[in-house]
């Protein structure tokens, strides 16, 4: 049994909490639909997507160049941007599971890379803002995964410090997991099978976010004689 360390459960967003792939391709049919490019190309804006994810500004530099668009690649990420967060949603049981943790004392946190009006306004429109005790986004505290520093400031939103250990859960494996590892948090791993043969070294790895809460639940801290349960 891995050893027990402070309840703090930290999470990336896209892909992990958020069904980003799902927003995408709403966001690719609109999209093809308003420029008048017909039914084949959301299944190519799908592909790049994939290919350059995260990488937006090369994203719609190609999106741009292949559709002979008359738009400036600022202006069409730029409306990306404040379309997608009317279009995610969180993945089935991603909030009452965050809400039984906390519940359980538990203190949980969102650690994520990107803009600040994309990330802020998906958090904010999921209702994730208000479930978790903090939330550190790259596009705003001007450091990215898989630095610590990002680590370290969710943490310290949410009351607690990464000295005393805790839980990452993410699908990006050097952003997510290297960088987790290297703050001295467990991790585990969300495999979405778009990763290359490879070998991790994450603690435990989930086909969801859901699964990672009832390990991370099973792994709930011992308390010391005349503690008190943080929340």
């Amino acid at each position: 049994m891995i050893g027990c360390v402070q309840r703090l459960a930290l999470f990336d967003l896209d892909r992990t909490l958020l069904d980003l792939d799902t927003a995408f391709l709403r966001w690719a049919t609109e999209f093809a639909e308003r420029q008048h490019l017909g039914a084949e190309s959301v299944a190519w804006l799908v592909a790049q997507d994939r290919a350059t994810h995260p990488h937006r500004e090369t994203f719609f530099s190609k999106v741009r160049e292949h559709f002979a668009l008359s738009e400036p690649v600022e202006e069409l990420w730029g409306a990306y941007r404040r379309r997608m967060p009317d279009l995610v949603r969180c993945y089935p049981g991603v909030l009452a599971g965050i809400a039984g943790l906390r519940g359980a004392g538990w203190r949980v946190g969102i650690v994520t890379n990107g803009m600040a009006d994309n990330q802020l306004g998906k958090l904010r429109r999921t209702g994730l803002a208000g479930a978790v005790d903090g939330y550190a986004v790259s596009g705003a505290d001007g450091v990215r995964k898989p630095e610590i520093g990002l680590f370290e400031i969710a943490a310290e939103r949410c009351g607690a410090s990464l000295a005393r250990g805790g839980w990452m859960v993410g699908d990006n494996l050097i952003a997510d997991i290297a960088g987790a590892q290297a703050a001295g948090l467990r991790t585990i791993w969300i495999d979405r099978g778009t990763w290359p043969a490879h070998e991790h070294t994450a603690d435990h790895v989930v086909g969801a976010a859901t699964e990672a809460i009832a390990i991370m639940r099973e792994h709930v801290p011992l308390e010391q004689p005349g503690s008190t349960t943080p929340r």
